[in-house]
Order: structure tokens, then C-alpha cells, then sequence
């Protein structure tokens, strides 16, 4: 199966059954993600909820189009609380074990980056913990670039981890409509 047999979707609260289990994969398995205890679908309720059908915070599902499996999912959502930080964002992909090399993470993108080219976004953020070389080149491909490591900023498994930070510009329109000038 190819992306070609994969239909993309906004996520609903019927996938979060589904979406629980393939996240706690990367809980249980591996320093993906530095939680370190497995959730229930209530607990990631509140998550799923954050990610509306519209606006600068998504949740895309991929899933397979002759079974309704889900094969994975992209997120974006919001880099800091605070307001300053509102037109940044911070993106995720993760594939069940058995959907990675099959170009479902870049249909995933594809899809998100697409719906969010609208919104009132000027970056977007994607921390990697190391070694992921798969996920850097799926950024390096939608034009991240690397801007710096965090050392050992982590600990899981009984040992510490590094997160690399990607960064990409994002073309969405300004709130005034006049283009604005970085800070110096």
C-alpha cells in the first residue's frame, strides 16, 4: 500500500481509540516522545479536542482507504502559551510501526501544510529527539532546517537524550496585510 491507497482526513473523536494506542506505541517503545506512561483515550481526549477542523491547530489522520485502519497522524499545534507566539506552531508525524518508508508521513505534511498555508501562521517548529534520521529527512524535504540542539534534554530508558529543533517559514498572510519586519 502507497500513499496513492491512503485517504487523509481531519481526525474525529471516533479515531481516538485508535489514535491512543498507535501514540502509546512510541511511549512504550521508544524516546519519540518523552512521555513515559501510557494513556487512555480519556486521558488524550483533551488533546484531540485542541485540534479543531479548522484554524492554525490540526489533527490530519491518514488511514487505509479499503480498511479505515489508521496508518497515522499530523499535528500542529501551539509552540508556547504565550500570545506572542500565536502565529507559531509546532508540527508532529507519527506512523504506526508498520506504515514508516511508505511515503505516508509526507502525504501527512503534504495535507497539513497545505490547509495551514491559509491561516495567519509565520513558523513552524518540529523538535526531534536523537537519532531519528527518517523524521530529519521528512523535514529536511518539506524545508526545515536545523537551528539547534538541545543536550541531553531528556531522560527516558535510564539514559538522556538530545532534541534537535527544525525550523520552517510559512507562508501564511500577516493579521494587517502589510508584510512585517523581523525584530533587530
Amino acid at each position: 500500500m502507497g500513499p496513492t491507497d491512503v485517504q487523509v482526513r481531519p481526525g474525529t473523536e471516533g479515531d481516538l481509540a485508535a489514535l491512543t494506542e498507535l501514540y502509546n506505541h512510541y511511549v512504550r517503545e521508544t524516546a519519540v516522545t518523552f512521555d513515559t506512561e501510557p494513556f487512555t483515550p480519556e486521558q488524550r481526549l483533551l488533546w484531540l479536542r485542541s485540534h479543531p477542523k479548522d484554524g492554525p491547530h490540526r489533527l490530519l489522520v491518514a488511514q487505509a482507504a479499503d480498511t479505515g485502519e489508521i496508518l497515522g497522524y499530523a499535528t500542529s499545534s501551539a509552540f508556547r502559551p504565550k500570545a506572542a507566539y500565536a502565529t507559531s506552531v509546532e508540527v508532529s508525524v507519527y506512523l504506526s510501526p508498520a506504515s514508516g518508508g511508505r511515503g505516508i508521513g509526507t502525504r501527512l505534511y503534504e495535507e497539513l501544510f497545505k490547509a495551514l498555508a491559509a491561516e495567519d501562521l509565520h513558523r513552524a517548529y518540529a523538535g526531534i529527539a536523537q537519532p531519528n534520521e527518517a523524521s530529519a529527512r521528512l523535514h529536511a524535504r518539506f524545508g526545515f532546517r536545523h537551528i539547534g540542539t538541545y543536550a541531553e534534554v531528556g531522560r527516558k530508558f535510564g539514559r538522556y537524550w538530545d532534541v534537535a529543533w527544525y525550523e520552517k517559514e510559512l507562508p501564511g498572510p500577516s493579521s494587517s496585510g502589510a508584510p512585517l519586519r523581523p525584530a533587530r
